[in-house]
């Protein structure tokens, strides 16, 4: 008799628990079922689903739900913070509510949801799912943006991270964060983000799509044209335009080499460059790659023969004569450098980025010749000195002149150009040149 009396008890325990869990969840759903909460709504939400998450024995259906529900939270407050205020989103209200671990959190919950409704082919909030991500995914970019532009590299880059496991579809959010990594000089977390993007295989190549920040005045950019329109269309951005991008491929390869030869780990570098040939034959990028891994290796004999092959396989690719600049360049061979920047220029006479960096070469020295001339006393002596640096630093300028007009030509709202000319002008004494370029707006 009291065996089952103690069952019955138990079967009773299990009872209330169960009709505990449905009243939270029911709590859950109408407030989530609302086109706006109050205050008031989001202390009840979160005082459910904190009574949810602390009970054991869910059913598949209930946890998934649970931990979708959970995973809301932080934005159905930026929601509920937003139009309180009547203004969109900006980084300080993101901060109070997400973290890359909410954001991995967020994404976990909504993925785990749309799984479940496609296994079980009953679709609860498949569709609200989608539209949420798509909506606001490009708030958290501007998110990760912002904390970019406060030089809080590893913050940004975990929560590119984070975004690209909310949607894995858009693979340039990952490559953000391995390049954000990198900034942070963080290189196993980078390693970590570029082994992943080698798994998928990415490669980058496509239309990068731009838009100006209404808030900064500055030009950034997005994954997608989706992203770009969500953006928009919540007043962030304006102005855009697109432009073409080829393989980033052969830049994950060299990172990944780099890091490793940093390491020590030449020779694991190396069979990750060779492994990436062999996967991709005949992509540039990867020879470029290699080239590089060699230069780091300062193994200069097969960085030359490597160089060799890349400019016999095209010798009137204006890309490939740009990215020889670049590793002439990064290797301290000034002079080679501008000999693949003047080709590329001749290949395509609008390329902006080889004329920015030979106008950039041509300063090649100048922090050294400017440090010297502070230093400089008031002899005579010093006097003369000073003025030789000054011919010469002068000399410097006018030959870069051109290439930094030709580039504002190319792209006239590019504000770090601009920003370079007006010094220009400045050294150079031209005072009308600079009053008009500063100006225009």
């Amino acid at each position: 008799m009291k065996i089952k009396y103690a069952l019955l008890a138990t079967s009773m325990l299990f009872s209330a628990a169960s009709f505990a869990q449905k009243d939270e969840l029911k709590t859950l759903k109408k407030l989530y079922a609302k086109d706006m909460l109050s205050t008031s709504d989001i202390s009840e939400y979160k005082s459910a689903v904190n009574k949810l998450s602390g009970m054991s024995g869910l059913v598949e259906a209930d946890q998934v739900y649970t931990n979708f529900y959970k995973s809301m939270t932080p934005l159905l407050e930026l929601m509920t913070a937003s139009a309180a205020t009547g203004a969109p989103p900006n980084a300080q209200a993101l901060a109070k509510v997400f973290s890359p671990a909410k954001i991995n959190e967020m994404a976990g919950g909504l993925n785990a949801a749309l799984d479940y409704e496609k296994k079980s082919g009953k679709k609860v909030y498949t569709d609200d799912i989608n539209e949420t991500i798509t909506e606001y995914k490009p708030v958290l970019i501007n998110y990760a943006i912002t904390l970019n532009q406060a030089s809080k590299f590893k913050e940004a880059a975990q929560v590119f991270e984070a975004i690209y496991n909310l949607d894995k579809k858009d693979e340039g959010n990952l490559y953000n964060a391995s390049i954000l990594a990198l900034q942070a000089q963080d290189f196993d977390l980078a390693l970590k983000y570029l082994y992943e993007l080698k798994n998928i295989n990415y490669s980058g190549e496509g239309t990068m799509y731009y838009a100006v920040n209404k808030a900064t005045g500055n030009e950034e950019s997005f994954n997608s044209d989706a992203d770009r329109k969500a953006s928009m269309k919540l007043g962030i951005h304006e102005k855009p335009r697109d432009e073409k991008v080829p393989s980033k491929r052969g830049e994950i390869y060299k990172n990944i080499a780099s890091i490793l030869v940093h390491q020590g780990k030449v020779d694991e570098a190396k069979k990750a460059i060779s492994e990436a040939q062999a996967a991709n034959p005949g992509d540039t990028s990867l020879m470029l790659a290699e080239a590089n891994l060699y230069l780091d290796a300062k193994d200069f004999t097969n960085y030359k023969r490597v160089i060799t092959e890349v400019l016999a396989k095209d010798p009137n690719d204006a890309d490939l004569l740009f990215n020889l600049g670049v590793i002439s360049s990064n290797s301290g061979d000034i002079e080679e450098a501008k000999g693949y920047y003047k080709k590329a220029i001749a290949v395509n006479p609008n390329y902006f980025n080889a004329y920015n960096n030979l106008g950039a070469l041509m300063l090649h020295g100048e922090d050294k010749m400017v440090k010297e001339m502070n230093s400089l006393g008031t002899t005579p002596k010093d006097n003369k000195r000073f003025d030789e640096l000054k011919a010469k630093r002068n000399k410097m300028y006018a030959d870069a002149l051109p290439y930094f007009e030709k580039a504002l030509q190319i792209e006239p709202k590019e504000p770090n150009i601009k920003a370079v000319l007006l010094n220009a002008y400045q050294v150079l004494e031209m005072d009308a040149k600079y009053k008009a370029l500063k100006a225009q707006k």
